[in-house]
This record gives structure tokens, C-alpha cells and sequence, in this order.
């Protein structure tokens, strides 16, 4: 649905977000990545590493690490993260990351856009603690750690894996897209070209008293 105003879904108190393209604006420049890498066009970088023997990807993996060390620095909140975070978090969401990229650079990133204090280290899954999006493990191991069912859980993303992981857990999705393409039109719930719009539909406390019960630490 594009006006996701009555969507109950939003009510939903496990929130899953992926990081780069999604809390931030977009600065990966993954042609360049692949050429610095060796990783062909058009191929999934963390597949290819994958693909190589330890030894082979090792150098590698430290180059990508290098790299997105560097992009912390130039990272910059999307609009209306800081406000749609705030908001469920006042309301007793649990916040969660799942994201490509390591945990250690989410956290750094997560603090240099402001928001670090609103999200617990354990519940930032990266490629080293799950198998990489679309593989749906990182939100199963979020959910376990909440106790929550998928039904109470929603994953928002900008790209295709991050829809494809939600569908895959069976949980709601939500489709941030700025440009207001909605390439995947199925595999969403809602659809929003921004968390400031996201945020402005949040079902207000008295059409949704639940979203305000706080969640047990």
C-alpha cells in the first residue's frame, strides 16, 4: 500500500532496520568497492568473498573493512531517522539492525549520525554474526532474542534483499524508497520514500495504546 496511514502493521513493537541506504544516506560506491576488490560487475561482493579459500579472501575482506571504515566518516542520517527512532523508542519499540556490513562499523555509524544510545549492542547483527541478507537468519536470531513472534516484527529496508529477508522470516516489511520506483512492489507492506514519512504515519497513542506498553528489557 503507498499511504500506509491505517496500516495496523506500524503497530508493531520489534523494529529491524537495515543501515546503509536506509538510517543513512546512500555513500557506498559499490563499483568502486567491486574494482577495488577484484569482484566482477554485477556480482554480490560478500558472495564472491564467499566464494574465495580463507586465504584467498582474507586480504580482501580486510580491504572491504578499510573501506567502510572510511565511509563512516562522510555518513549522514536519512531524513526523519532520528525523529521515527526517537518516537519508537518513546513508545517501547525494541530497535534492531540488520545489515551487510559488521557490527563494528554499524555501531561507530550509528553513533556518528546520532542514535547509538537507542540501540543495544546484541541486538546489531551483521555478516559476522549471521549468514548476509537475503538469507533470513539475522532476523530469526533478533526475534529469539526479543521473544517475539514474527508477527510482531517488522524489517524496513531500502533494497531487495532487505524485503526478500523479511517475506523469508515472515515478517511485515517496509519499503523506503526515495525515488518512489516501489521496484518490488509485492514484497512490501508498506511503501514510504522516506522514515520522515514513516514517522508521520506512526498510529498515534490513543489508536494503538499497545505500541506505548513498555517491552520488558
Amino acid at each position: 500500500m503507498r499511504h500506509p496511514v491505517l496500516s495496523p502493521i506500524l503497530s508493531r513493537r520489534h523494529w529491524i532496520f537495515d543501515l546503509d541506504g536506509t538510517l543513512t544516506l546512500p555513500v557506498h560506491d559499490f563499483a568502486f568497492i567491486r574494482a577495488s576488490l577484484g569482484v566482477p560487475d554485477g556480482s554480490d561482493i560478500l558472495d564472491f568473498l564467499a566464494s574465495l579459500s580463507v586465504a584467498e579472501a582474507a586480504p580482501l575482506h580486510a580491504r572491504l573493512q578499510e573501506i567502510e571504515e572510511s565511509l563512516v566518516e562522510k555518513t549522514e542520517a536519512a531524513p526523519g531517522a532520528d525523529e521515527l527512532l526517537g518516537r519508537l523508542h518513546a513508545g517501547g519499540a525494541r530497535l534492531g539492525v540488520l545489515t551487510r556490513n559488521t557490527r563494528e562499523n554499524t555501531l561507530r555509524t550509528l553513533s556518528a549520525i546520532g542514535v547509538g544510545s537507542l540501540f543495544r549492542e546484541e541486538w546489531i547483527i551483521g555478516r559476522d554474526e549471521a549468514p548476509p541478507k537475503p538469507a533470513p537468519d539475522g532476523i530469526r536470531q533478533l526475534a529469539s532474542r526479543w521473544g517475539a513472534e514474527p508477527v510482531d516484527v517488522l524489517m524496513v529496508g531500502d533494497y531487495l534483499y532487505d524485503l526478500q529477508t523479511g517475506r523469508a522470516a515472515g515478517v511485515g516489511t517496509v519499503h523506503v524508497d526515495p525515488a518512489g520506483l516501489f521496484r518490488w512492489p509485492a514484497l512490501a507492506d508498506v511503501l514510504v520514500t522516506s522514515l520522515a514519512e514513516l514517522a508521520a504515519v506512526l498510529p498515534a497513542a490513543e489508536e494503538c495504546p499497545v505500541f506505548t506498553v513498555p517491552v520488558p528489557a
